[in-house]
C-alpha cells in the first residue's frame, strides 16, 4: 500500500509539474525600444529591436491597429488616423522564425486646442424644470432629452416661445440622457440602466428598446448620417450601426498632452463632433475621425444670464445641452433648469 501511494504521489506530481510546463509562456526574445511612451501623432520617433539572445534578425515591421508604419533610418512614422491609447506591435523576422512583441504608448494630437469665444444672437425661454441632457433640431422643431428619475420625458418644443408640443415621461426609475434623430427615429439613451430608447418622430411613440454593449454607461448621443455616435463618460466616443445599434468601434478623446474623459452632450457637424464638458462651461470640438479635441469654447458667461431659484445647485444644474440649426447655422446652448436658452455664434478667439 505504501508503495502504490508513492508511485500514485510522483506520477500526480510528474503530471501537473508536466502540465505546468506547457502552460508557462515562452520568453519573449526580443523588446520594442522607444524614448518614452508619449508621442504626438505624424511625429517620427527612434525605435530599435533589443535582441535578448542574440538571435539573427533579418526583418522587423511595426504596426499601430492593423496600419504598417513606416520606418526610415531608424525612425517609425506615427502617421495614425486615430489617436489615444495604442498597443505598438512589431513583427521580428530572424532566423528560427518569427515573433510578435508588442508596447503600450499614448499617441496625442499634434497641436494644443485653438480657444473660441461665442456671440448671442437672441436668448429664448426655456422650462427651468428641464433637466436638459440633449438638443436636436429637425425640420425646424426643436427636440429635447431630459434627465432624473421621475423628471425624465422626450419632447418636442417650440424654440422660440419654449412650449412643449409635446412630451413623453419615461418610467420613474429611468435617468434619460441624450438624443438624436435618423432615418425618421428618435434614438434616446439612460444614464446606468445600458438601455437605449427608440421612437416614432412622427408621434414619438415607443417603438423598441436596445441594449449597451461595451461603452459603460449613455451619456450623449449623436450622428453623421451613417452611424449613431454615443460618449459613456469615459475617453472613448463609440460609432453604432444604426439598424443593429452594435458598437462598431469608437474614437478616444485627446488634446497635445492629456486623454480626456468627460464629453457629454454631443452635436455632429461638418466632420466635428461638438461635445458638452462634463460640470463645465465649455464645449470641446472633436475631429471626428482621429479623436484630436481641436478646440474649447469658453461659454462660462452664460450663468450669469439665467435665473436661479432657492434651491440652486452649481454643481447639479450645469451649462448642458447644444443643438446645430443647419438652416440659421447657429448653435443653440442651455443648461439643466435653466430658464434660458441661447443662439450663439461660435468665433475664433
Amino acid at each position: 500500500m505504501n508503495i502504490f501511494k508513492f508511485i500514485s504521489l510522483n506520477l500526480f506530481s510528474l503530471l501537473v509539474l508536466g502540465c505546468g510546463d506547457m502552460d508557462r509562456k515562452k520568453a519573449a526574445l526580443f523588446a520594442i525600444q522607444l524614448d518614452g511612451k508619449e508621442f504626438k501623432q505624424n511625429e517620427s520617433v527612434a525605435v530599435s529591436i533589443k535582441n535578448k539572445d542574440g538571435k539573427t534578425v533579418e526583418n522587423v515591421s511595426y504596426s499601430i491597429d492593423g496600419k504598417t508604419l513606416e520606418l526610415t533610418d531608424g525612425k517609425l512614422l506615427l502617421d495614425i488616423g486615430q489617436l489615444g491609447n495604442k498597443v505598438l506591435k512589431a513583427k521580428v523576422a530572424y532566423d528560427e522564425g518569427v515573433e510578435e512583441v508588442t508596447k503600450d504608448i499614448r499617441i496625442f494630437a499634434p497641436s494644443a486646442p485653438e480657444v473660441y469665444t461665442y456671440e448671442i444672437i437672441k436668448e429664448y425661454p426655456h422650462d427651468n424644470r428641464a433637466y436638459t441632457q440633449g438638443l436636436e433640431f429637425h425640420d425646424g422643431v426643436l427636440y429635447e432629452s431630459t434627465g432624473k428619475p421621475g423628471r425624465s420625458s422626450l419632447r418636442k418644443v417650440d424654440f422660440e416661445t419654449g412650449k412643449v408640443l409635446q412630451q413623453v415621461d419615461m418610467d420613474k426609475t429611468i435617468f434619460g440622457e441624450g438624443i438624436t434623430i435618423f432615418d425618421e427615429k428618435i434614438y434616446m439613451l439612460s444614464w446606468k440602466k445600458k438601455t437605449g430608447y427608440i421612437y416614432k418622430l412622427s408621434d414619438l411613440s415607443k417603438i423598441n428598446n436596445f441594449q449597451y454593449g461595451e461603452s459603460k454607461e449613455g451619456w450623449g448621443l449623436t450622428n453623421n448620417g451613417t452611424k449613431l455616435i454615443k460618449s459613456d463618460g469615459t475617453e472613448k466616443i463609440w460609432f453604432l450601426n444604426p439598424e443593429t445599434l452594435i458598437e462598431e468601434g469608437y474614437i478616444q478623446t485627446v488634446t497635445h498632452n492629456k486623454i480626456v474623459n468627460s464629453a457629454n452632450e454631443l452635436e455632429y457637424v461638418a466632420g466635428k463632433i461638438y461635445a458638452n464638458v462634463y460640470q463645465k462651461p465649455s464645449i470641446m470640438i472633436i475631429d471626428a475621425t482621429s479623436g484630436a479635441i481641436e478646440g474649447v469654447v469658453n461659454f462660462s458667461g452664460l450663468s450669469k444670464k439665467i435665473t436661479k431659484t432657492p434651491d440652486w445647485n452649481d454643481k447639479d444644474q450645469v451649462f448642458n445641452g447644444i443643438a446645430y440649426h443647419p438652416d440659421r447655422k447657429t448653435f443653440f446652448v442651455t443648461g439643466k433648469d435653466w430658464d434660458k436658452m441661447f443662439e450663439v455664434h461660435i468665433l475664433k478667439k
